[in-house]
């Protein structure tokens, strides 16, 4: 008995531990043979594009904090003194300032699905199948109402530049189910994609 409930209680922790992961890889690309070692790194510019300027500035503080003090928020970088649309000056000011690569982060798209699920039906035991048991209890089911499951997928879209080279040398989009908000959804995805690119080799401490 005790070993059941044991076994029991190691399954349980693994199911809420796996149920927690919610994002995953769908698509990824790297230059070949590229890669790149954290610890030669000086400067990193981060750069989000949600649907606010609260969320886009939540997400560069997350992905900043992974870059160990290397990550540079776009929000306190590029002011309002740099042209959005004049590419030229944006690159020529990052290389000059010593940036070796850039990270950015653009919300792609968020699909809602709604899922019915209808109310469960259960009988009473067979004790109250007698006509008095039927009739002191004035009903025969317990019936829990019809509902609609709303789930939300996030799909985000990460790349990696080089900034001495002027290119992108590391791709992936990412899909997210019901982040409990933008913290939660960066701090995944980050997650994800750290992971994926050391398996590859892309990145190494």
């Amino acid at each position: 008995m005790k070993k059941y409930i044991t076994k029991t209680i190691y399954l349980l922790a693994f199911s809420i531990l796996t149920s927690s992961i919610t994002t995953k890889i769908t698509s990824n690309w790297k230059e070949p043979d590229k890669k790149i070692t954290l610890e030669k790194l000086k400067k990193v510019l981060v750069v989000a594009f949600f649907k606010t300027e609260t969320n886009s500035r939540k997400a560069e503080d997350q992905m900043a904090g992974y870059l160990k003090g290397k990550g540079v928020v776009a929000y306190n970088y590029l002011d309002d003194n740099i042209s959005a649309t004049n590419e030229e000056l944006i690159r020529d000011k990052i290389k000059a300032d010593g940036f070796d690569g850039a990270v950015t982060m653009r919300l792609v798209d968020m699909e809602k699905t709604e899922t019915y699920i209808p109310g469960n039906i259960s009988t009473y035991p067979s004790y109250y199948h007698t006509f008095g048991g039927y009739y002191y209890r004035n009903w025969s089911f317990n019936r829990t109402p019809d509902y609609y499951s709303t789930t939300r997928t996030y799909t985000v879209e990460t790349n990696v530049f080089s900034i001495k080279e002027d290119k992108i040398i590391w791709t992936g989009v990412t899909q997210t189910t019901d982040p409990s908000g933008v913290n939660r959804l960066t701090e995944e995805v980050a997650k994800v994609v750290y992971k994926k690119m050391m398996e590859e080799g892309f990145i190494s401490k």
